[in-house]
């Protein structure tokens, strides 16, 4: 596949790669993160969109 890749690039390669790069690298480091999180933090930003904002006030 990434031979394909860079024999059709036609000396755009550097872009090409950079680019590459870079979205596999935020990627990596957004998976790192989910994983990384504790579950009571994706249960609370889970249920945001759902809570009224009585609900944060005691009302």
């Amino acid at each position: 596949m990434f031979k394909q890749f860079l024999e059709q690039a036609d000396g755009n390669q550097g872009y090409l790669l950079s680019s590459m790069s870079v979205f596999l690298l935020f990627f990596i480091l957004v998976g790192v993160m989910l994983l990384r999180m504790k579950k009571e933090e994706i249960t609370y930003m889970s249920e945001l969109p759902l809570k009224d904002d009585n609900d944060e006030r005691g009302n």
